[in-house]
């Protein structure tokens, strides 16, 4: 399955408007270029006008003539940008000055245009910090009201697999959370199966991952996955979720089956919800160096808005697909 492809396809459904505060990169004007020439979102740059068309024919990319640039600093949009901030802010000592001067800042200003419904998400971090993307999205655009913690997830991608949705599993949290407590865990799997069902188009069925099935093994850490557990079923009655699983009890049918005779999910899941940060990172690197997987992420999960921080060492493909992904990300949302 060629789950990029299936994400630019399934975006082109409801077409979205995603800003783009780092408009001036060339990679982004690269990027947008091949989002055009498939038209799966419509997209805003911030910057200076000059500069990105300059760089776009130095690139030799052809723009469709009604693109939108905004120059955030000239923007007509500003003024009222900066009070809409100044009234979210002023409780933290926010001044109108300075909120004015923040504004003129892309990634401020993107923020701005995604909470005030100017654009229906974000992306951003080929040449910005996680916490410079991030602190404006926070300050504005906040967390989902289901969710009380910002986390990320990986689409797995495992050749020759039958696991998962044949070899299509969502793994979570791999590059966010270091140890959440089990409500977080909790919130954390909630938002993976929201991914899930959006961006693959699946049912999720959420295995909560331990060293532990069913009361194999006792220790504080299993304790937090299993009442995770039964946060969620709390929280969500609807969803399919059980924990505390093993990773090959989750997986493997006759495993499953076997250590968890009476579970709704095992041996069938399809989003793997791991305990810490340092289990999720090494399990998807070593799924991806190993198996020769495909590791599409991290994808941003619990804004209220979608946010998608890249890495500042991506690809042009890597910002297309995530525009893609923030596209599918708006369309579930709204």
């Amino acid at each position: 399955m060629n789950i990029p492809e299936m994400l630019r396809e399934r975006a082109k459904k409801e077409i979205r408007k995603i800003v783009l505060p780092e408009g001036e990169e060339p990679r982004m004007i690269k990027a947008a270029e091949i989002v055009y020439r498939e038209g799966f979102a419509e997209l805003v740059f911030l910057g200076k006008e000059e500069k990105i068309k300059s760089t776009a024919n130095q690139l030799g990319v052809s723009f469709p003539e009604n693109i939108e640039i905004i120059d955030p600093e000239s923007s007509e949009a500003l003024r009222d940008y900066a009070n809409t901030y100044f009234e979210l802010r002023k409780h933290k000592g926010m001044t109108i000055e300075e909120a004015k001067k923040l504004l003129q800042d892309p990634l401020y200003y993107a923020a701005l245009m995604v909470y005030q419904n100017d654009a229906d998400g974000l992306v951003a971090g080929s040449i910005n910090a996680t916490g410079n993307v991030f602190r404006p999205a926070l300050q504005t655009i906040r967390t989902a009201s289901t969710v009380s913690i910002v986390s990320s997830s990986f689409i797995m991608v495992v050749p020759n697999c039958n696991y998962g949705e044949n070899g299509v599993i969502v793994f979570a949290d791999c590059a966010l959370c270091i140890d959440p407590n089990a409500e977080e865990l909790a919130d954390i799997a909630i938002a993976s199966a929201n991914t899930a069902k959006i961006l693959i188009g699946v049912e999720p069925k959420v295995a909560m991952l331990s060293f532990s099935t069913k009361g194999s093994a006792k220790h504080p850490m299993v304790d937090k996955v299993a009442k995770a557990t039964e946060i969620i079923r709390q929280k969500t009655p609807g969803l399919k979720v059980d924990g505390e699983l093993q990773a090959d009890a989750a997986l493997v049918p006759e495993i499953g089956k076997r250590k968890a005779p009476n579970s709704q999910i095992a041996g069938e899941a399809n989003v793997l919800i791991f305990p810490d940060l340092q289990s999720a990172n090494i399990a998807y690197k070593l799924v991806e160096r190993l198996a020769k997987s495909e590791a599409i992420g991290p994808i941003t999960q619990g804004m209220r808005k979608p946010v998608n921080d890249l890495s500042r060492g991506c690809s042009v493909d890597d910002i297309a697909n995530v525009i893609a992904i923030t596209s599918l990300q708006a369309q579930g949302i709204q």
